[in-house]
């Protein structure tokens, strides 16, 4: 078995609409996908969405955006009785997801352009790797990548 890539990265959200202007005007994905609820019209064997699809079939269910070819940005409505997601590094489990590009600082010099400043100016990390910080409009973490040709994600690195 081998896997191909990393599909997509999902995200519960309560701003819709402010969200997926974020990720398709600032940072260039394209919406692929919008499915509403009354997919789920004739499912009986999905109760919970099926009951929603009667009462406000054309409700958003969820949105792909492709921020690379094959590769997507999902998002779904808030749900009813969710919690309010915590501080950055407050829990554990979800931190960040990265992106690649081929040059950090034009990527920065575009963002800015957009209205999106940074949470950190592009430094190398540790493992020798370009990186700059962001954040979305509901302050989901996200780090902006170039590789190096001593890039530990290039070359390995076990110590």
């Amino acid at each position: 078995m081998k896997f191909n890539a990393i599909m997509h990265i999902a995200f519960y959200t309560d701003r819709m609409d402010e969200m997926m202007k974020f990720y398709t005007e600032v940072l260039g994905a394209k919406t692929k996908v919008v499915s509403r609820y009354k997919i789920y019209k004739d499912r009986d064997d999905r109760p919970f969405f099926q009951k929603i699809a009667q009462e406000t079939p054309e409700a958003i269910f969820n949105v792909y955006m492709e921020i690379a070819e094959g590769q997507f940005i999902e998002l779904f409505p808030k749900m009813p009785n969710q919690i309010d997601d915590v501080g950055w590094n407050e829990r554990l489990g979800y931190s960040h997801f990265a992106l690649t590009v081929n040059d950090i600082f034009e990527t920065r010099k575009v963002l800015e352009k957009r209205g999106l400043t940074p949470d950190s100016e592009p430094s190398k990390g540790p493992s020798g790797t370009w990186q700059m910080w962001y954040h979305d409009p509901d302050g989901n973490k996200f780090e902006v990548m170039q590789f190096t040709a001593d890039s530990y994600q290039v070359v390995g690195h076990i110590d």
